[in-house]
């Protein structure tokens, strides 16, 4: 099978991210059975998400597509990275402005993510970290980090962690035991939320927390440990 030319690579490497128990090889086979060897820029601009779905049930043994356990969601936003569409998530949040010191005792959250505003990524393999900076009362999202060059990384889960070593708290829907130690190696608290979800819904339920910081929250809000006691008194904790 002939080299294939690296923007195609990339293209085809970014649609398996998001493609649960797809990887390289049986995407591969998937597109050239569908279209057609040798893949071209040409042939991946015309796979339909139909040829997709069918593709990867077939594989299962289930020839309709309909019970493949992948959702159809994850199915259309492959098909537009194959076709070369990576940077037009259409349902991308718009960047605020945002300065340090704009939002006293706040902290700053990354959530994995691979379309929209959504908590719908796994750290190995999400697509983007969007940054958000989080108060008791305020979320303004500052920052989206592509994790496109963390492929070519040496150790890729460190290069993820490295990406958001700025951040406080991590939102995945899952990370590994080995991927989680560097991310609280580098001071992020990582939380699994196993459910897709809006962002804003998942920073709006966790801003209950600073009313009652427990002691790793507290420090990253720059509280001592005795503010920590005497907040959570206070609260009647």
């Amino acid at each position: 099978m002939d080299a294939l030319p690296r923007d195609l690579a990339l293209r085809i490497a970014l649609a398996t991210r998001i493609l649960p128990g797809i990887d390289l090889p049986k995407l591969l086979e998937i597109l050239h059975s569908k279209l057609g060897s040798p893949l071209t820029d040409e042939k991946l601009k015309s796979i339909t998400v139909t040829q997709l779905k069918t593709g990867i049930g077939s594989l299962d043994g289930e020839e309709d597509g309909e019970d493949i356990g992948i959702g159809l969601a994850n199915i259309k936003l492959a098909v537009r990275y194959l076709w070369g569409e990576e940077e037009q998530d259409e349902d991308l949040p718009e960047i605020m402005p945002y300065h340090d010191g704009d939002m006293p005792d706040s902290i700053r959250v990354a959530i994995g993510s691979n379309s929209g505003a959504l908590v719908n990524g796994h750290f190995g393999s999400c697509i983007r970290f969007l940054v958000y900076q989080l108060s008791e009362t305020d979320y303004r999202l500052i920052d989206i980090r592509s994790t496109i060059e963390a492929d070519s990384a040496e150790d890729r889960n460190l290069f993820r962690a490295n990406l958001i070593k700025d951040c406080h708290v991590l939102f995945v829907q899952s990370i590994g035991g080995p991927a989680a130690a560097k991310v609280i190696r580098a001071d992020i608290y990582p939380i699994k939320v196993p459910d897709v979800i809006e962002a804003k819904e998942q920073l709006i339920e966790f801003q209950k927390v600073f009313a009652a910081p427990p002691p790793w929250f507290a420090k990253a809000l720059g509280r001592t440990p005795e503010e920590s006691v005497r907040f959570s008194h206070d609260d009647g904790c």
